[in-house]
């Protein structure tokens, strides 16, 4: 669809287009990907750069593949809401009734809420990515995981913790890998072929490698910070060697593994608009109902702080909503609505949907900054020239 056949300024399309090529032109970005869908369809798709994959460097075009990282936790909560409708499963639900396992450790008191809330107490427990498909490994971590404080008492990010056990849950409430529930029941009706949990092998040459950029933080830099993100202390070559393998793609990490073209992450976000029906989305059949979508874009995290901002975590049900003045702390532009809803993942790669102007935006890209909040800053300049066209 055209710019202008999606009731977006032309003009501000290209400053959008032209600020992320700059970010190659200037060395900031290996390469980069953006994409803006109104009314069930990509209205701009643009890539610039070059990125390197298992098949070496090439030109970067609209169908090269990203790891969007944490945006996969949107998608994920997605599916706990399809099973809530359904009457499946209850965020109410503990989360020992699905995996009495979990239970060890005191751990009895976990609700299905608190895992998608980032208030469920063990944002650091530690899982092997690669060891998912063991599952006694899987069930023994459970099983050994303790609680840092009283579930729903406080708020951490769970960055990747909460979502094995999300996963967890899926699989036994449908006796479906989770993997297959969300293809089959989420982004094959939403037509999202470019959007993997998963990876097939004979995809691996699409895939943009994992590239770090930048200079990290100094120490005084540190110190200033009013924004506080966690910095990564693994070596960075084993970082890059696990987030570029095909056995790290394979597996659809939950909280993170997801593999997309920034296109099909604005349309899954066109899903989350308008319920996936063929009245006005991706295609398909309804997926979500309307009242289902409203009661999952509901603040549940109350006066909880989260203390990489220090402002109200202001989180639904496995997206963050925009909401206050303090929007501008949780990745959302000064300009969109309270009710704009999403997830960033790192390195700076974002998606998100306004319901006040029906627009989605995605930002993918393979550099990932050593500087955390500069990428952090980098999406955010993106996001606020990617609001401005649905004016």
């Amino acid at each position: 669809m055209p710019a202008d056949d999606s009731g977006l300024d032309p003009l501000a399309v290209e400053r959008l287009a032209e600020r992320a090529q700059r970010f190659v032109l200037e060395g900031e970005l290996p390469s980069l990907q953006i994409a803006l869908a109104r009314h069930g369809q990509v209205a701009v798709a643009r890539t610039f750069g070059r990125a390197t994959t298992c098949t070496g460097s090439l030109e970067a075009t609209n169908d090269t593949l990203y790891q969007g990282f944490s945006t996969t936790k949107a998608l994920m909560a997605s599916a706990i809401w399809l099973l809530v409708q359904e009457r499946r499963v209850d965020v109410a639900d503990r989360v020992a009734r699905w995996i009495p396992e979990f239970a060890a450790n005191a751990k009895h008191s976990v609700l299905v809420e608190h895992l998608l809330t980032h208030t469920a107490g063990f944002p650091f427990a530690p899982f092997r990515p690669l060891d998912w498909e063991d599952r006694t490994y899987r069930l023994q971590q459970f099983a050994d995981w303790h609680l840092d404080w009283e579930p729903g008492s406080r708020f951490t990010y769970h960055a990747a913790s909460s979502m094995w056990v999300v996963a967890e849950i899926i699989e036994r409430c449908t006796q479906t890998d989770f993997r297959d529930f969300v293809r089959t029941r989420i982004l094959d009706p939403l037509q999202l072929g470019d959007f993997h949990l998963g990876l097939a092998a004979d995809l691996e040459n699409r895939v943009a490698d994992f590239t770090w950029v930048g200079d990290a933080r100094t120490d005084e830099q540190i110190a200033n910070d009013t924004v506080r993100p966690p910095d990564n202390d693994a070596p960075e070559d084993k970082v890059a060697d696990l987030y570029n393998s095909h056995e790290y793609h394979a597996v659809g990490v939950p909280g993170g593994g997801g593999i997309m073209t920034a296109s099909d992450l604005a349309l899954f976000y066109q899903g989350l608009l308008h319920g996936g029906s063929s009245g006005g989305s991706c295609g398909g059949d309804r997926i979500w109902s309307e009242p289902t979508l409203s009661w999952a874009r509901r603040v549940r995290t109350g006066d909880l702080i989260d203390p990489m901002t220090r402002k109200a975590a202001n989180r639904g049900l496995g997206i963050v909503v925009a909401g206050d003045d303090d929007r501008f702390y949780r990745g959302f532009a000064e300009s969109n609505s309270p009710g704009a809803f999403g997830h960033l993942g790192m390195g700076g790669q974002v998606g998100w949907a306004d319901p006040a102007t029906g627009l989605s935006f995605a930002f993918l890209t393979d550099g990932h900054d050593r500087n955390t909040l500069r990428g952090g800053m980098r999406a955010l300049s993106m996001s606020q020239r990617a609001v401005a066209c649905a004016a």
